[in-house]
């Protein structure tokens, strides 16, 4: 299958007050963790983020922005990650968001195995929806939605499509840990620290 990873960096970082996706854990920054663990499970990676694409070139990654600048939500970077796969005729989507650490190594494994047009992740009884493998045919379904009066939640969105759920142990850690704060940024050290992910 011809995949694309899409990490979904569409939020304004207001609690951590700098961008996560910068932020070092253990010396690294969550964006070279993410790719790290990405590189091996996609044949291609891009990011969905506002403002100067300039700062992810060094990554090496193409910057896509949001095409619905009327939908204030993470479904704006889906309908992003969704448009830019069909164009390019990928056959899966992943899209993870821009602050998780320690994403699993079987991530997109475990989400093509549910063998549904959509696939969230779960772990210690939460759902991760932005962490979703999604075929680009549920495109013109995501855009009568996003044309509805009021935009649907990414959770209901996610529910109309049938998504799988797929389930994670959260021992050692959580791997869909996700930092916003200074606080979550430093559990993450202690994470990284203890657990060597």
């Amino acid at each position: 299958m011809n995949s694309l990873a899409v990490i979904v960096a569409g939020g304004r970082s207001t609690r951590m007050g700098k961008e996560k996706v910068f932020q070092l854990v253990r010396g690294r920054s969550i964006l070279s963790r993410t790719l790290s663990c990405l590189r091996p499970q996609v044949q291609h990676i891009v990011i969905n983020a506002k403002g100067d694409a300039e700062r992810f070139r060094e990554a090496g990654l193409l910057t896509i922005a949001d095409l619905r600048s009327d939908v204030a939500s993470p479904l704006a970077g889906i309908h992003a990650a969704l448009s830019f796969a069909q164009q390019n005729r990928f056959g899966a989507v992943l899209t993870v968001p821009s602050d998780t650490p320690f994403l699993p190594s079987d991530l997109v494994y475990r989400l093509a195995a549910a063998g549904r047009p959509a696939a969230i992740a779960s772990a210690g009884g939460q759902q991760h929806y932005v962490t979703g493998l999604w075929s680009p045919d549920l495109l013109p379904l995501l855009e009568q939605a996003l044309d509805e009066p009021r935009t649907p939640r990414l959770q209901d969105w996610a529910r109309k499509c049938d998504a799988a759920v797929v389930t994670w142990p959260i021992e050692p850690y959580d791997p869909f840990f996700n930092v916003n704060t200074p606080d979550e940024l430093a559990e993450a050290e202690r994470i990284a620290a203890e657990f060597a992910p």
